[in-house]
Formats: structure tokens, sequence, C-alpha cells
């Protein structure tokens, strides 16, 4: 599985920094920090080019030739990841990747303000015009394999990362069922799935106390995702991303309920 980034902003920053497992990214624990992630995984070699394009705002409001802007040259690879670009060069981006040979493009949307409905809808279609692979995942983490996108499904499953994946264990103390041990079988792209697992150590089970340090940590973190409330679907696509860790972790204690 090779990667090409194409971006803008902070957001594919942090998912590239996970990907390698940069040592000095994640710093959320402070001095606690027991490196519970750095001799785990790297997918430096994954990644062959990561082009920052220019903040939108510094771009004209319409541009009549993107490939001024784009990148000279791409290797050739399986997958685009993009991520906050003006929405002219987004548009444009199927034909340019797919001219490089690459197969597929990833789209995150962590803010519809960046990706509205109707650009998504322009630039799918373009992309199945192309045959080329594509998903629009709504938040990042929300990304999970399917049988008819085989080439982005790699991505989830070999570089272990999309919709989070646990699992957990519990002891009895002080008559509580507490969570002692969380492994992270697949991360959120942004690598929060990593802090999360490190603050459910020593909390409750029960629902009330699992819900409030969840919540926490997913803030915390901080995760990037927009608190405007998104017109599709309702609220902000960052509660969106808190829900899903929530309910990976509830799987995970139910599948060690069920093992027990």
């Amino acid at each position: 599985m090779t990667l090409v980034f194409i971006y803008s902003g902070e957001y594919a920053e942090r998912v590239i920094r996970n990907l390698i497992n940069d040592p000095s990214f994640c710093k959320s624990c402070g001095l606690y920090c027991d490196y519970c992630k750095y001799s785990v995984y790297s997918y430096v070699r994954n990644i062959l080019a990561a082009t920052q394009l220019p903040d939108p705002s510094k771009l004209p409001a319409f541009i009549d030739t993107p490939e001024k802007y784009m990148p000279k040259k791409l290797p050739k690879a399986d997958l685009c990841i993009a991520s906050g670009l003006h929405k002219d060069l987004l548009s444009e981006l199927p034909d340019y990747v797919q001219k490089f040979g690459i197969e597929g493009l990833i789209v995150p949307i962590e803010d519809f303000v960046e990706v509205p409905s109707g650009l998504r809808k322009q630039v799918e279609e373009k992309c199945e015009e192309l045959d080329l692979e594509n998903a629009f995942p709504k938040p990042f983490c929300s990304l999970e394999p399917a049988e008819d996108k085989p080439i982005i499904s790699r991505l989830v499953t070999e570089l272990k990362v999309g919709r989070p994946s646990l699992e957990t264990s519990t002891v009895n103390r002080g008559g509580y069922e507490v969570i002692n041990h969380v492994i992270v079988r697949r991360s959120a792209p942004c690598g929060s799935t990593w802090y999360v697992a490190r603050k459910l150590i020593g909390v409750k089970s029960r629902r009330e106390n699992l819900y409030d340090a969840v919540a926490k940590a997913h803030h915390s973190y901080p995760c990037t995702a927009t608190m405007s409330v998104d017109p599709e679907v309702k609220e902000p696509i960052l509660h969106v991303g808190g829900y899903i860790i929530r309910e990976e972790v509830e799987k995970a204690l139910k599948q060690a309920e069920a093992l027990n």
C-alpha cells in the first residue's frame, strides 16, 4: 500500500505524523507518557510524497488554471489522500491524480465547509467516470473496508487506520469492574485512539463513567473535526467522531465479557 498526500492545513499533517509514528507527535500524556505506540509500527516507507498546497484563503476565490497550483509531478501510488484544499483544486484532483497512475482518492471530511455536499458529489461523479476508487469519510475515523473498494480497504486493513478497533480486559477492584488493559487494533487516522485507550485504564466500565472518560479523552487529544452543525448529519462532525470511539469501546468491552 503506497500513499501520496496533497493537502493544506494541519489535519493531513496529523495523519501523516501518526502514520510515520513521529516520536515527537503525541504529547497528550505529558510527563505520564509511557510510549505506548512508539515501537509498535511505522509506515514511513508507504508514504511516497506529501505536498502542501497554499492555504485556500491565500488563493483567488475562483481559480481558472488549477494546474498552476498543483505539484508538477507525483509518484505512482495506490492512493491519494487530499485534505483542506481550495474547492477549485479539489474539483480537478481526480483527473490530475489519475494522470500519474494513482488508483484511488480519499477526501476526509472533517469540516463540511471545506467539502460541501455539492462539491463532494461532483468529485465523486468524476471519480466514477474515471474508474477511480473513491471515499469521502465523514469523519475520517468512519472509514471501513468495503468489498467494492479493494484498494481503499487495504489502507484500513494493512495500515490499520480508519474506524477504530480495540480489545479490552477488566478486573474487579473495590467491588467495581475496572478496565485494566486496552489494545489498539486499528486507530483513527489522526492517532487519537491511542490516547483514548491510554485514558481508559482504571476507568469503571459502568456506562456513565465510560462515556465521561471517552468524551474527555476525545476532546483533549483534540479531535480536529468541526464543532459547527453539519447540515447532513444534523450535528457537529466532532460529535460523530466521539460516538464512533464510544461505540467501539463498548463493543470491545462486550467482546471481553463474552470471553469471560
